[in-house]
């Protein structure tokens, strides 16, 4: 295993039963990368992520991580019985034995200090994923996965938490391994994007996107100008069952985005 990668995954087969729902994946995870899972509901995402955490072995393929390597998890999101009377503080309590003054310098990192004597079941969504944030910052991560960190976020709050996501990735140098469920989509500072559909699809680095309208109108979306697309080279397609798909030299050549075609 290089000693400039976290965690490398070679020829990854996950399967329930009969049905394969990893195929082949190989990816690497480098300090002080973001790198951001895209695909349609069912593709495999969670299941990759969950492999990566460890919490489900491979039907084949290798998995290597750095031996000491330390991961912050945040959920997509946490459901906490609202009869329970839970501060802030004291839920950041059940992540780890960390000192009042590691708690403090957490919720700072997502700049949500404020919220510390607050309830958790009076935070707004994106509040709430800062606390999610800020509890996995805890462990000190060398690797932070993020499962859809802007769910319940509208369009502004999502842009400013990719904005955070940047900055604690800079102020760590952690990898970032994140999932996000919209195939057009990606936010701009992320460092490389993979298309997952059970097999990846295509991967590569984001551009920046224009001011073109017809950017904008591909992702009929305010504020599109602050997120990002990126090119690849995709030498196939799927059918409507995911099957995959050859396609003709011509569709090829034009084939310069991963949107919806998944």
């Amino acid at each position: 295993m290089s000693p400039a990668n976290l965690v490398e995954i070679t020829a990854l087969n996950i399967s329930f039963g009969s049905n394969s729902v990893i195929d082949n994946v190989s990816m690497t995870l480098k300090p002080g990368e973001i790198t951001t899972l895209i695909g349609p509901n069912g593709a495999g995402k969670t299941t990759l992520v969950k492999a990566v955490l460890g919490l489900l072995s491979p039907t084949s393929g290798t998995i290597r991580r750095a031996s000491t390597l330390r991961i912050g998890y945040m959920p997509q999101k946490l459901h906490i019985d609202t009869t329970f009377p839970l501060t802030v503080e004291r839920f950041l309590k059940t992540a780890a034995f960390a000192s009042i003054e590691d708690r403090c310098l957490a919720l700072q990192a997502v700049r949500a200090e404020h919220l510390l004597k607050q309830s958790v079941h009076s935070l707004s969504g994106g509040e709430m994923q800062r606390v999610l944030l800020a509890r996995a910052l805890l462990r000190k991560p060398e690797l932070l996965v993020l499962d859809e960190p802007a769910q319940g976020v509208d369009i502004n709050g999502q842009t400013e938490l990719y904005r955070l996501i940047a900055s604690i990735r800079d102020k760590y140098n952690c990898a970032v391994l994140m999932i996000s469920h919209d195939l057009h989509l990606v936010m701009a500072a992320t460092d490389q994007v993979i298309c997952l559909n059970h097999h990846i699809c295509c991967s590569g680095h984001p551009e920046q996107v224009s001011a073109d309208p017809s950017y904008i109108e591909l992702f009929g979306i305010p504020g599109a100008e602050n997120l990002a697309l990126y090119s690849h080279h995709h030498n196939h397609q799927h059918n409507n069952h995911g099957d995959i798909l050859p396609l003709s030299e011509e569709t090829e050549n034009d084939h310069s985005h991963c949107g919806g075609h998944h």
